[in-house]
């Protein structure tokens, strides 16, 4: 049975619920739109669902033209895809501090009301070049507004093995994967360093770790104890939890359901457990 690439997410808002998709396509930073966009505070510090367990439940929606945002109780807010003005704001992730534009006081308003507090949503311009950490990649490798790397990279069957060793299985979303693989053996990706999708090669660098998204139902933003418990037992090394491998792109192109997945070069288990 050969590798087949089986899902396809992006996340056009860091943090917020994401689309799965049948093809798309693969730019400089990643997956086209791939948090494009951010919700930041007063200070200019990226907002997520570590402190906001609730932006889980806010659903995007792709068209052509517009992004389609929905939240429960309100009406959705609808935004052009080339809105935004030419306020800079200088917006923080984790250490890196990148010049994004503000997109609209309607925007921060709606948002606003949703989440209960003031916020306000800012995008990745062309113009910012936003790298990745140098012990991972090259200079020339670009972001947007992901926590590290372009991709996210998890096999179907690691999920299976994690929720063989769960009470009540969970679904895959909350790892915010970018590409899901079929046809390997649980945690085969741990051990891959390039492959190569369709006619997209791609690095693994490095593994995952997992912070408490995992544990945060993505239908209901209700905060729990798994699989974090589970995982701190069966993936936990350097006391941090792992699952899934970031990856890098070598070329721009597109990425489509079915696509063949090639193994090129194997290395040791990252992490070695």
């Amino acid at each position: 049975m050969s590798m087949t690439l089986s899902d396809i997410f992006i996340y056009p808002v860091k943090s917020l619920a994401g689309i799965r998709l049948q093809q798309w396509d693969v730019i400089e930073t990643g997956l086209r739109y791939d948090r494009q966009w951010m919700l930041i505070d007063e200070k200019g510090q990226f907002l997520s669902q570590r402190r906001l367990p609730k932006m889980a439940i806010i659903k995007t929606c792709l068209t052509n033209s517009e992004l389609i945002l929905s939240a429960p109780n309100v009406p959705d807010f609808t935004l052009s895809l080339e809105s935004r003005s030419n306020v800079i704001i200088q917006s923080t992730v984790w250490e890196d501090c990148c010049a994004a534009q503000h997109v609209s006081n309607e925007a921060d308003a709606w948002f606003s009301a949703v989440l209960q507090m003031p916020c306000q949503l800012v995008y990745l311009p062309n113009e910012t070049k936003r790298g990745v950490d140098l012990k991972y990649a090259s200079d020339s490798d670009r972001v947007a507004f992901s926590d590290g790397f372009p991709f996210l990279i998890v096999s179907e069957n690691s999920l299976n093995a994690l929720n063989d060793a769960l009470e009540i299985p969970i679904e895959m979303a909350r790892f915010r994967p970018n590409l899901v693989i079929s046809g390997c053996e649980a945690y085969a990706e741990d051990t891959w360093r390039e492959i190569s999708i369709g006619n997209i090669s791609f690095r693994l660098p490095k593994p995952c770790s997992r912070c408490s998204i995992p544990a945060i139902n993505p239908q209901t933003g209700d905060v729990g104890k798994k699989p974090l418990t589970t995982l701190n037992r069966l993936r936990k090394w350097q006391n941090k939890i792992y699952f899934g491998q970031n990856a890098l792109h070598n070329q721009c192109g597109e990425l489509k359901i079915g696509d063949i997945i090639e193994v090129n070069t194997v290395g040791d288990k990252q992490p070695p457990i």
